[in-house]
Parts: C-alpha cells; structure tokens; sequence
C-alpha cells in the first residue's frame, strides 16, 4: 500500500496521462485516507487543531499540517483520479462530479469501482496487459 503512494506522489505527481488500474487508485486512496487520520491525531495530541464541541455533538477542524498534506495530495490525487477515468476509456474531467453532492459522488464512486478497458483504448494501452506493470514496478 505504502509503495502505491509513493509510486502515485513521487513519481507520477502531475501525471495526467495514461491508464490507472484499481489497485493503484484504491491503495492511494486508502493510504492517504490513512495518513490523514494519524495527522488529524498528531494535532489533536499537540492542541494544533480547531475543535467544536456542543451538549451532543464533536467537531474537529484540522490544523496547519492537515491542510498542507490536503495541499499536497491534492493534484496526485486529482492525477490518478483522470488515470483511473481513462482506463475505464471516460475523461479526467468527469472529476467535475465531485461538485455536485450525492449523485455525482454517487457516480463517480461507480467509475472507480468498474474494470478498466480491456486492451488499448483512447487514453493507452491495458496496464493489465503491458509487460511493465505498476505492481512489477513496486516489486523492484
């Protein structure tokens, strides 16, 4: 999972182009989710971030380091998003769904979830089927 991350942040930052399968989109996903909760903790612990409490409810705004890793995973993510789109052969720019609450998240979580094109589509050829796969990469 770790290896995913750095494979989507350090070396395709601002990649745009090509074909993202499922497994790389999720484990990112899922280890910048991850990351996020141990950041938010990290505030808590240190008082960095903003808290709202009533008579039934919590609340916690994240703090400076909170906002700068949103800052900074915010165009890798945007990247293998578009990656992700094209192998299921739809634009990056579907991710303009996320402006509309429920149905286009509602939408675009179904993109993510569906099996990419088999073979070369618009967007390149089938990362299941290149002799260079991500997960070759990783084993490196």
């Amino acid at each position: 999972m770790i290896d995913y991350f750095k494979f989507v942040v350090f070396e395709n930052y601002a990649n745009f182009n090509g074909r993202a399968r499922r497994s790389e989109f999720w484990y990112f996903v899922l280890a910048s989710f991850l990351l996020s909760i141990v950041i938010s903790i990290i505030e808590g612990a240190l008082g960095m971030g903003n808290y709202y409490a009533t008579s039934n409810s919590f609340y916690f705004s994240g703090g400076i380091l909170s906002n700068l890793l949103n800052l900074a995973l915010m165009i890798p993510s945007l990247a293998v998003g578009a990656r992700r789109l094209h192998d299921t052969n739809k634009s990056g720019w579907l991710q303009l769904l996320w402006i509309i609450p429920i149905i286009g998240w509602i939408v675009l979580l179904v993109f993510f979830v569906q099996e990419g094109d088999e073979g070369t589509n618009q967007y390149g050829q089938d990362p299941k089927n290149l002799g260079y796969s991500t997960e070759d990469h990783l084993l490196d």
